[in-house]
């Protein structure tokens, strides 16, 4: 419990950590039915704690929780006043920050009673989320599961449900000594990893997974897009990869929130270009930490000051 933070706000009142509770049969503990954000908070150079595009961030759960016909009892300012209320609250200088909504009925059976939400914010220290391999590279094994396609689950919400498949990929992975899985879509194309989006670098152009890929839309995937063409002039395109692609690209890396920037440098035991991070997955990095620390004042519209 150390690392977490004293308060927990939930449904509208924060209260000790341990007294966030709820009931061994809640209903979505069962079924699994919630949605929910990972969001950063970094100390940046001026000394205060900033949330990283923290109503980007709000409006995905939002519209997560629409897609599973979640009824959140909060509008989207309130939701963020909370947030920036916990992460205040906490006194953490850099955190990461878990707002879940659920569904906290005790009546069973998969249709529940109600489709009103609770919802909770919690915040915590956590470092890197792939650790050293945010510095020196991920080695990563493609995954024999896959990702569901469009048509079984709505892949563009961030849901509980839906990480069951990243763990088992995850497990995966780690049980066979890599750092982390890549999962391919239905079609046999990448998709994205467990809990990150991926790029490639090929011929100075970034290509990276489209929507149909069933991948999550993620937040730290469109601040490198924009950061790539902005700032280091760079194409991006998004199209379909293949494995072929991926194993010939002259870099790849991770994004997400958790995972921030990461390069990979092997996959199923081949290694990316030089077997090394790559010198554009090491701009990118270094341009997404000079963001969120508040080095470029072209950015401060994605930073909420806490």
């Amino acid at each position: 419990m150390s690392d977490w933070g004293r308060y927990i706000w939930f449904d509208g009142k924060l209260i000790p950590f341990e007294d966030a509770r709820i009931h061994v049969m809640t209903h979505s503990l069962h079924y699994g039915v919630g949605v929910f954000e990972g969001i950063r908070a970094y100390r940046t150079d001026n000394g205060r704690t900033a949330i990283f595009r923290l109503y980007e961030h709000v409006d995905r759960l939002l519209l997560s929780a629409n897609a599973y016909k979640l009824e959140i009892p909060y509008t989207r300012d309130e939701i963020a006043e909370a947030i920036i209320e916990v992460v205040r609250k906490s006194g953490f200088d850099d955190c990461y920050i878990r707002p879940i909504a659920f569904i906290n009925a005790t009546k069973l059976g998969v249709r529940p009673p109600t489709r009103r939400a609770s919802l909770a914010i919690g915040v915590f220290k956590w470092g890197k989320y792939l650790g050293e391999a945010y510095y020196k590279g991920a080695r990563v094994i493609t995954s024999h599961w896959r990702r569901p396609p469009s048509d079984s689950l709505p892949m563009n919400s961030k849901a509980t449900g839906h990480y069951i498949n990243s763990y088992l990929a995850t497990i995966e992975a780690h049980m066979k000594g890599f750092d982390e899985a890549i999962l391919l879509d239905s079609r046999g194309f990448i998709s994205e990893g467990p809990g990150q989006n991926l790029f490639i670098v090929k011929d100075t152009k970034l290509i990276t997974p489209p929507l149909h890929a069933s991948i999550l839309p993620g937040i730290t995937r469109d601040s490198i897009i924009k950061l790539a063409r902005r700032e280091l002039g760079i194409g991006v395109l998004e199209e379909d990869i293949t494995l072929g692609m991926l194993y010939s690209a002259d870099e790849a890396f991770f994004t997400g929130t958790a995972t921030e920037v990461t390069p990979i440098v092997e996959v199923d035991g081949v290694p990316i270009g030089d077997g090394k991070p790559g010198k554009v997955s090491k701009r990118l990095q270094k341009l997404y930490e000079d963001v969120v620390r508040g080095r470029l004042p072209e950015y401060e519209e994605w930073l909420t000051y806490v």
